[in-house]
């Protein structure tokens, strides 16, 4: 972060300590109590962010490049065997997915009275659907697709099934271990979707 122009490390110190209030939190966390994480005022807040909408869609994509899920899955995607391909990509999402996991929840329970989380979360469902279109296409074309599976189902399916909710009944409702989850998950995917 050293190499960094003064006014991006700040954005992006703003934009770390919300991600910590709002883990602890929640997302109804206010600009105010963010800006006093970072001992600046609120109006200093909205010259980096000019809405709260502008700081939550920030906060994601923070996350993506935090937590490296496109190097991540970059890396996966190189991998020749299609089995292995769509196994190394779930293993990548599903170590993300308890990093995530505090804001996301949030965010998914606020999107349905929060225009500003909906929007957040909808940005990074549509960028990792299109990421697993790109995939499931793949495997079409490779001939590895199990029989009866479009490749727009296929894709709702992945998506579904190894989406942040799923993982959370598991392992938040039925108290199933993270390791459990993630294996299961990736198990049944690739026996699912593959021939």
């Amino acid at each position: 972060m050293s190499n960094l122009k003064r006014s991006e490390r700040t954005r992006l110190e703003i934009l770390d300590a919300a991600w910590d209030l709002i883990a602890e939190r929640g997302a109804a966390v206010s600009m105010a109590e963010i800006a006093a994480a970072v001992g600046m005022t609120r109006q200093s807040v909205y010259v980096h962010f000019s809405s709260r909408g502008g700081l939550l869609m920030a906060l994601v994509r923070r996350a993506d490049d935090r937590f490296f899920i496109w190097e991540g899955f970059t890396s996966a995607m190189t991998e020749k065997d299609p089995a292995k391909r769509l196994d190394a990509v779930l293993a990548v999402w599903l170590e993300f997915v308890p990093k995530i996991h505090p804001v996301a929840t949030d965010l998914i329970r606020m999107r349905a009275t929060d225009e500003d989380a909906a929007r957040a979360w909808e940005d990074r469902m549509a960028e990792l659907l299109k990421f697993y279109r790109g995939l499931i296409n793949d495997l079409k074309k490779e001939g590895a697709l199990a029989p009866g599976w479009s490749v727009p189902r296929a894709t709702d399916f992945l998506w579904a099934s190894s989406s942040v909710q799923a993982w959370d009944l598991l392992v938040g409702d039925r108290g199933w271990s993270a390791v459990t989850a993630e294996k299961t998950i990736r198990g049944t995917i690739c026996s699912t979707l593959l021939k």
